[in-house]
């Protein structure tokens, strides 16, 4: 038996914010990121929010979300032991709502009664998933706690919120988009409504990535790559993802590559893997390639596998990623004496079991050696 969860009340559009108005007499805990408090942008959202409420802001949100700063925000929540919560920002900031409200319920014995994610970047999916990935920094590690009430009840897509993110946040997070799409795509637990968000995520990030990086205040390429981030977070967060994940959250507790880069640069190597290695992966690549209008009907899904791969490299290179550890910044023998902390970790990993196949030590460390240089 399958089972098919959507929990997230979704609102699209640059009226979006007009559903915080519901809101009175609530006790708000809002997390944002570190520069969000006197922007615009936190003005515009608090500017939604009636005088009846009282509201507490947590900006102290840090990328991959370190322990240590989650429980800042615990001693915040406990205190206001808020009834709402708003996650404000990208994956980060929505993530360690999540974790402080995790700690914070059990700490105070309380519930939230909704927690409302309002993504700022196009990227994550955080906003309708169940998942928070923190970061435990004295041991390079980063772990998820996974928890289908931590799901957000209301998700406020406003594509004007991210016309703002510098274009390497718009790059990288659009590029995690097309790795949630295709590893979802294939992964253990994918099924047919999974595999029409994956494929639809494709066919969106291929077309109207670049344009939101060149031209970044296009509303509607904007609203519609928005709108895939959150598609092909419920697929992930139905169907699963694989081992392109597992081994960029290494690079993220490691050496600190962005997230959506790390799986970016990861992704070409982890679909001509699983291609090469499970032909029904390699045919699901390959009509997602074809809807993309990425390759003709009738070619060959091996061949059309390769278009694929290539328009994973020329999105890079259009919008300027760096495709290795070394162009990154990343010294060639910090990076191979990781190798086999990388691939331990990347095992024990939450994303790892969901692959269409096992990958064995030998084939994560031949992955990873091969975006060292």
């Amino acid at each position: 038996m399958e089972e098919i969860q959507i929990p997230t009340k979704i609102y699209s559009g640059t009226d979006s914010l007009d559903r915080l108005q519901d809101l009175h007499g609530k006790t708000i805990l809002m997390v944002c990121d570190a520069f969000l408090p006197n922007t615009p942008t936190l003005k515009t959202i608090c500017g939604e929010l009636d005088s009846s409420n009282q509201i507490e802001i947590f900006s102290d949100v840090k990328p991959d979300p370190p322990l240590k700063n989650i429980m800042k925000g615990v001693e915040q929540f406990t205190t206001l032991k808020p009834n709402v919560m708003l996650g404000i920002g990208g994956g980060s900031a929505i993530d360690t709502g999540k974790a402080i409200r995790f700690f914070g319920e059990k700490i105070t014995n309380t519930c939230l009664n909704c927690f409302i994610a309002i993504p700022t970047t196009s990227g994550t999916g955080s906003e309708v998933t169940n998942t928070s990935v923190i970061s435990d920094t004295e041991n390079q590690r980063k772990f998820p706690i996974m928890e289908d009430y931590l799901t957000p009840d209301i998700a406020l897509l406003d594509p004007q919120l991210v016309m703002t993110a510098p274009k390497s946040v718009t790059a990288y997070s659009g590029l995690d988009v097309l790795t949630h799409s295709l590893e979802s795509l294939v992964a253990k637990g994918a099924n047919t409504l999974t595999d029409a968000l994956a494929e639809k995520g494709v066919d969106v990030i291929t077309h109207h990535l670049v344009t939101c990086y060149k031209h970044g205040d296009n509303t509607v390429a904007r609203k519609v790559v928005h709108e895939a981030s959150c598609g092909a977070g419920i697929a992930f967060n139905n169907a699963g993802l694989g081992f392109c994940h597992a081994l960029a959250h290494q690079l993220g507790a490691n050496f600190h590559v962005p997230h959506g880069l790390a799986n970016a640069m990861l992704l070409p190597y982890v679909v001509s893997y699983n291609a090469e290695h499970d032909e029904v992966a390699m045919h699901k690549y390959a009509i997602a390639a074809k809807k993309a209008g990425l390759a003709p009907q009738g070619m060959a899904d091996r061949v059309a596998v390769r278009r694929l791969i290539n328009q994973i490299r020329l999105m890079m290179r259009q919008m300027d990623c760096p495709a290795t550890l070394q162009s990154f910044g990343i010294d060639t023998k910090d990076a191979l004496a990781a190798t086999d902390t990388i691939v331990a970790n990347a095992k024990l990993d939450a994303t790892f079991p969901g692959n269409p196949v096992v990958p064995s030590d030998e084939d994560l460390a031949a992955v990873y050696h091969q975006i060292i240089k």
